[in-house]
């Protein structure tokens, strides 16, 4: 797996978890502390959080980008506050399509801003302003779970279901951000993700802890067309691996892959490669949306980007009516925040 984690934070707790584990606990105090303690600041809007006990990638962006449709269906105006990995604005800014680069707002939130308006910032209180002042009346904040800055009317903290908590560690020994008892306290509910067995033992642990557990998968978009092609596939995502199985899944053939750490900014002598060996093997390139908006809103040569195809998915709720329980339980949050109940 090429990502930003060290691949042992994804198997059984080996010598490196254990030795690391007084500065995991460390970590972990000051962590639970600050989620404990840390005074939020309120903003006039309904705020849902799509959060998750690790670090790396579990699926959130397509569920933002459905719990953003199922809002505008019930006749909102969402919008979509996001710190934007790698972001360059030292104060809050709309994210422009048509004009930002992913290395000004980070590649999330170009996605995020085909389906909302979307803020990039540090600063969630600044940034959750200006949505407002954009005519949003409802924040759906991209991960945020754990960082105390704004106060959170619900709480949806997304579970990869192949990877679940990875070995158990907190930060540096593992995965979790704080210790996983400490952050459920603050869990509305929690969504497994993806098919696999892993996050079954945070499921158990939400259940017995009264929080609902809902279910959902991630569906390619136009799955039928892949069938029958053969991909070179890259990426640079958190978890490439789910990425290849889905074009299989697909009936798609990855004959060739190439994973690259989460967030990779690639170089020219890179695509170079990549293309060559794509058409050396008669191979069509694919790649996430995610790494495709990188190269749309980077310095990736036209023809380059004009030969790629790309894996769009979506994130199928398990039962059709949990989005709009989601945000209809968001909005009852803040109604009772608001009257001070």
């Amino acid at each position: 797996m090429a990502s930003e984690a060290p691949p042992f934070w994804w198997e059984r707790p080996d010598w490196r978890a254990y030795a690391l584990s007084p500065l995991s606990t460390l970590y972990g105090m000051v962590a639970a502390r600050r989620m404990a303690s840390a005074k939020r600041e309120t903003v006039d809007l309904p705020v849902l959080c799509i959060g998750n006990f690790t670090v790396g990638g579990t699926g959130k962006t397509p569920v933002a980008i459905a719990l953003a449709r199922q809002a505008r269906a019930m006749n909102l105006t969402p919008g979509i506050l996001s710190r934007g990995h790698g972001g360059g604005f030292s104060q809050p800014h709309i994210v422009d399509v048509h004009h930002d680069s992913a290395k000004h707002v980070g590649d999330e939130p170009l996605l995020l801003a085909e389906h909302a308006s979307v803020a990039v910032t540090p600063n969630r209180p600044a940034g959750a302003k200006l949505l407002l002042e954009q005519g949003c009346d409802f924040l759906i904040m991209d991960d945020g779970f754990q960082s105390a800055r704004i106060h959170i009317d619900y709480a949806l903290v997304v579970v990869d279901a192949r990877y679940g908590i990875g070995n158990g560690h907190v930060i540096p020994g593992g995965p979790l951000r704080a210790p996983l008892l400490e952050q459920l306290r603050f869990a509305d509910a929690v969504l497994k993700m993806g098919e696999g067995s892993a996050g079954d033992g945070i499921v158990r642990k939400a259940s017995r802890a009264g929080k609902p557990v809902f279910e959902a998968t991630v569906r390619p978009r136009n799955a039928e067309a892949l069938a029958g092609r053969r991909f070179l596939a890259f990426a640079g995502i958190g978890h490439p691996d789910k990425f290849f199985d889905t074009i299989v899944k697909a009936g798609g053939t990855v004959a060739l892959s190439r994973s690259f750490p989460d967030h990779h900014v690639f170089a020219d002598d890179e695509l170079a490669e990549l293309h060559a060996t794509a058409r050396a093997g008669q191979l069509e390139m694919m790649t996430t949306a995610k790494d495709a908006a990188r190269l749309r809103h980077g310095a990736a040569p036209q023809d380059f980007v004009d030969q790629l195809n790309v894996l769009e998915i979506d994130a199928v709720f398990e039962l059709e009516q949990v989005p709009a329980r989601i945000i209809e339980e968001t909005l009852e949050a803040w109604r009772r925040r608001r009257s001070g109940n």
